[in-house]
């Protein structure tokens, strides 16, 4: 257990001589964090943030059955039409107002998590293949294998859930805040904490890939895709398509992979909401490496065969 406290420190040591040794390089990073924050995420998420925000409260759930996967169903269809991290935004807010238990909260965590859909359209199927044709296709199936995991999981739950009790609370307490000033009010730390991790880890990205050039000339090109895939997910996408545009099979396996296993940009930014509301992230995991490995493999099974 003492092992991964240790690669922790290890990991930060490393990084703060990197940043020490190029601070010129670490400025060029973090003013392209500010720069694809600034004008490519936050006109975007903000607006969506608090559009949903707004609407979760506008609509609120009901004691039954039926109601109970209504909710589920608004919750996963709002973060699949705004990606990561509105599902998450979204559940910590229905946990703290006990419109959902713990329980409840970190399976729908682990579930309601996808790429936007506008990212995959425009910047993976437009701007790196000239074709959405894969876009579609991985939407498709991407959403199908999370559509059946929401089912199983409700029909878990409801086997040993527990009437919400502290719910007819939660609607009085409305009516002493205005939904959409609580809603632009919830919405501005998730938005901080989406431009921080973002920041952070387009930095980190500038020094690490700056740091193997020097220090190995000669590394192999799938190395520094790995790196860039791990770290910022956008990176990632944008260096497969530049390695592997003449190998259409490849390509469309590793963007399936990246769409899915994501990065530590996003994983934190995941982490720090759902840890706001005490969320376990446990679940979250064992369903990231799940899809990681089903939806690739299903991916060309079904349409690279």
């Amino acid at each position: 257990m003492m092992l991964i406290p240790l690669l922790y420190l290890f990991i930060c040591i490393s990084l703060i001589i990197l940043l020490l040794l190029f601070p010129g390089v670490a400025h060029e990073g973090t003013d392209l964090g500010v720069s694809l924050f600034m004008e490519a995420l936050f006109p975007y998420l903000l607006p969506y943030l608090i559009l949903t925000q707004w609407f979760i409260r506008l609509t609120p759930n009901h004691n039954n059955s039926i109601s109970k996967f209504g909710l589920y169903l608004k919750t996963y269809g709002i973060s699949a039409l705004g990606g990561f991290p509105t599902g998450a935004a979204t559940i910590t807010y229905l946990k703290k107002s006990k419109q959902i238990t713990p329980k409840e909260a970190s399976g729908l965590l682990s579930i309601c998590h996808s790429p936007s859909p506008l990212f995959v359209i425009g910047f993976v199927g437009n701007d790196i293949l000239n074709n959405t044709s894969f876009s579609w296709k991985f939407l498709i199936l991407y959403h199908a294998v999370s559509f059946i995991l929401l089912i199983i999981f409700y029909k878990v739950i409801r086997k040993d859930s527990l009437p919400t009790e502290q719910l007819p609370m939660q609607q009085n307490s409305q009516n002493y805040q205005n939904p959409f000033t609580s809603s632009i009010k919830d919405s501005i730390p998730t938005v901080l904490v989406v431009g921080s991790t973002i920041i952070f880890f387009t930095t980190i990205y500038t020094v690490v890939m700056h740091s193997i050039s020097n220090f190995l000339p000669n590394v192999h090109n799938n190395f520094l895709l790995v790196t860039a895939a791990t770290l910022e997910m956008t990176n990632g996408l944008q260096i497969a398509g530049q390695l592997f545009s003449n190998e259409s099979a490849i390509l469309y396996v590793l963007l399936a992979t990246f769409l899915t296993t994501q990065s530590f940009s996003i994983h934190m930014q995941v982490a720090v909401i759902a840890k706001g509301e005490h969320i376990s992230l446990k679940a979250y995991a064992m369903v990231r490496v799940l899809l990681t490995i089903l939806i690739p493999a299903l991916y060309y099974l079904i349409f690279l065969i």
